[in-house]
């Protein structure tokens, strides 16, 4: 029996979690659930799971969820970073699907770490923000990090499970990082500047929240990703393509010395990785339906096209750079999808933002989470000065 905390239980891939949970009652128990303030959404699933603790990010949304739970005095309502923290370190639990999108995900995430737990990795800014810091901190706890996203899941699957932090060992010579392409995929530049935040949260493959169906549309995500898998699988961009692939078929490749090239197949559908995650080394049910490649007939590859979408170039730009770059990257690109998403910036103005903030930002030597955090605020404020300026 697994003892579970999920960090973002209402959203996209905390309800995908909690339905592989479901599936298997005689594997996993969730100690505790954390959100935002989807305070009905949250109440609901505390009815059905029970979990000792419940976490409200937002301090009125926990006094909401209290008071609706005020008939389950066995459930702790805590609220803020420190609960957030407290729940995802929490000595009866082994297990932290870590999956608050944003920087917000950062310090329970290091928390669960820290604290030398299995870390189901699907918040990809906490290692895009800290890199070297978040690694180190894994190595020191001896804390187990299995990754979520369906690329880097499938790059796990394809590689020695010994061998995942030394590639070249495995004589892994490149790693093929796939991408949808996004609902934006054959728009031109003219057709860029005029889409609506609906548009770009209509991805034709993933049932996924606004935030990351934003950066899917602009490859922004693809970029994070780029960076998450030289920490994860101790590379760099060089060694990395990426390749679009709109079927969302096959998730990634690992190719090898010889010439051989695995790849992890199956549907678009996040419980897959999920289960393997939460089961490793063993395999369980996740629900998912038999993938049909009679049904999807061939498959279709394309380069990316960096001059209509700059955000995967600006992304390997940044973690060359190095330091706080990568910090900046990301803070720069949340509050961008923020005002995109607002009706108060343009699509194609998302870049423009990051690229400004990345030129007008000094780059430190990342060497503790205090500077990282100081960037991302300091990164954050230029961004929103910028973002009026082209709102004028």
């Amino acid at each position: 029996m697994r003892h579970v905390t999920i960090l973002g239980a209402t959203g996209s891939i905390g309800l995908n979690t909690l339905d592989v949970i479901r599936r298997h009652p005689d594997r996993f128990r969730v100690y505790g659930l954390a959100a935002n303030i989807r305070v009905e959404e949250m109440a609901e699933l505390c009815r059905e799971f029970r979990p000792q603790r419940a976490v409200m990010a937002d301090a009125d949304a926990a006094e909401t969820l209290a008071q609706r739970l005020s008939d389950l005095p066995e459930i702790t309502v805590l609220q803020g970073e420190v609960g957030l923290c407290e729940v995802a370190a929490a000595e009866s639990v082994d297990t932290v699907m870590a999956a608050i999108v944003g920087a917000a995900g950062l310090p329970p995430t290091l928390a669960a770490v820290r604290a030398g737990k299995r870390v189901l990795l699907a918040n990809k800014e906490a290692l895009v923000m800290s890199g070297q810091l978040f690694m180190d901190a894994v190595t020191a706890s001896g804390a187990e990090l299995l990754p979520i996203d369906s690329e880097h899941n499938a790059i796990f699957q394809c590689m020695p499970a010994d061998r995942v932090r030394d590639p070249r060992g495995a004589g892994i010579t490149r790693i093929l990082l796939t991408a949808s392409g996004g609902p934006f995929r054959s728009h031109s530049n003219e057709d860029l500047k005029t889409v609506s935040p609906a548009q770009a949260c209509a991805h034709p493959n993933w049932a996924m929240g606004q935030k990351i169906s934003v950066d899917s549309a602009t490859l922004m995500n693809k970029g994070l990703e780029l960076i998450e898998a030289c920490w994860l699988f101790n590379t760099d961009p060089s060694r990395i393509e990426v390749h679009v692939h709109p079927e969302s078929i096959i998730h990634s490749m690992v190719e090898y010395a010889d010439g051989s090239v695995l790849a992890q197949l199956g549907s678009p559908d996040m419980r897959t990785p999920i289960a393997n995650g939460l089961a490793w080394p063993e395999r369980i049910d996740a629900g998912v339906a038999p993938l049909d490649l009679f049904a999807i007939g061939r498959f279709h590859f394309e380069r990316p096209d960096l001059h209509r979408f700059p955000c995967l170039r600006l992304a390997a730009e940044a973690f060359h750079a190095g330091g706080t770059a990568p910090a900046v990257l990301n803070a720069a690109n949340e509050e961008a999808v923020a005002a995109f998403l607002a009706g108060d910036l343009g699509f194609t103005d998302i870049p423009v933002i990051i690229e400004r903030t990345l030129a007008a930002t000094e780059v430190v030597a990342g060497s503790s989470f205090e500077i990282i955090f100081a960037k991302d605020a300091e990164a954050r404020r230029f961004a929103r000065e910028q973002i009026e300026r082209l709102a004028v």
